[in-house]
């Protein structure tokens, strides 16, 4: 089973990108024990900003060696899907997937779409101006994002969040769906559905996708309004189609007290040295940082 071990990340008040919040914690490994621990931190004004903390595994520990001193990307210009804020979600390689937040129209809250970058020795630049997958038919409500990409078989594979409809202005829908690429660029997606929503949920989040032995393992995200976000765990035989296991030990719930004591969220499951951690976010959507737990 999982034990928390508390924050790790959490905000600085003397940095101007990183006053509150640590969103979607996602891990790059850096060298040796040591991660890129990317994630979005909100300004004065509550503009998200994605940047990233060094952190060192020691046995079963982790702990924060330092903080970027700026973001590496920032909201882009006025009128793109992404000028209110962004969000890291997924890297692999060179290839930097985020979420682009925009304030939506005077009928949806919100858009959240999602962009992408790509590194070149430390510099993170956008592909585009526009979205990496723009509204289709089949997903036309504005909340196509939170990528999870992997590359296996020769192919790359994603599953990310995905609108289902609106049940008012500020209460989308969404679930999780799959999409597949043969450069990471350029997606194929028929609206395929990995992961479905259950009777009085309306969220399914930020998917982490695992290959474990013959089978992949899912982390998401699912959110019950009445008592707000928990970590599920989903398996799959080909990595498309999802079954959930809401009492599987992977499983992570709230605390009794603390950071974490009314919702938890945003996890991201990744191995070091046979070890397996799960860095996550907690109240107010990560407002105070982003904690991790061991397995086992």
């Amino acid at each position: 089973m999982w034990t928390k071990r508390g924050l790790i990340i959490e905000p600085s008040k003397t940095l101007w990108w990183n006053q509150s919040h640590g969103m979607l914690p996602t891990v790059q490994h850096y060298k040796d024990d040591e991660y890129k621990v990317f994630y979005s931190g909100r300004d004065k004004d509550n503009v998200s900003h994605i940047g990233y903390s060094i952190v060192k595994i020691e046995g079963d520990t982790i702990r924060e060696k330092y903080k970027m001193a700026n973001p590496i990307l920032s909201p882009g210009e006025r009128g793109c899907f992404d000028d209110n804020g962004v969000t890291p979600s997924s890297v692999l390689d060179d290839k930097f997937y985020y979420i682009g937040w925009n304030s939506g129209t005077t009928t949806t809250r919100m858009s959240l779409i999602m962009g992408m970058a790509t590194e070149e020795s430390g510099l993170y630049s956008r592909v585009s101006r526009a979205p990496l997958m723009p509204r289709t038919d089949k997903e036309p409500f504005g909340v196509c994002t939170a990528p999870c990409v992997m590359k296996y078989q020769g192919m790359y594979h994603m599953w990310y969040v995905s609108g289902n409809g609106w049940i008012n202005k500020d209460l989308p829908e969404y679930d999780i769906k799959y999409a597949v690429s043969p450069d990471g660029y350029c997606w194929n997606r028929e609206g395929i559905v990995s992961l479905h929503l259950e009777e009085g949920e309306t969220a399914l989040a930020r998917p982490c996708v695992l290959r474990n032995g013959d089978k992949f393992e899912m982390f998401f995200s699912y959110k019950d309004p009445a008592i707000g976000y928990r970590i599920g765990y989903a398996t799959s035989e080909d990595g498309i189609r999802f079954k959930r296991d809401l009492d599987s030990p992977y499983c992570l719930s709230v605390s009794d007290s603390g950071w974490d004591s009314e919702m938890v969220e945003y996890s991201f499951v990744f191995k070091h040295k046979n070890r397996k951690f799960i860095l996550y976010n907690g109240n107010n959507y990560g407002e105070g940082g982003i904690g991790y737990a061991v397995w086992g």
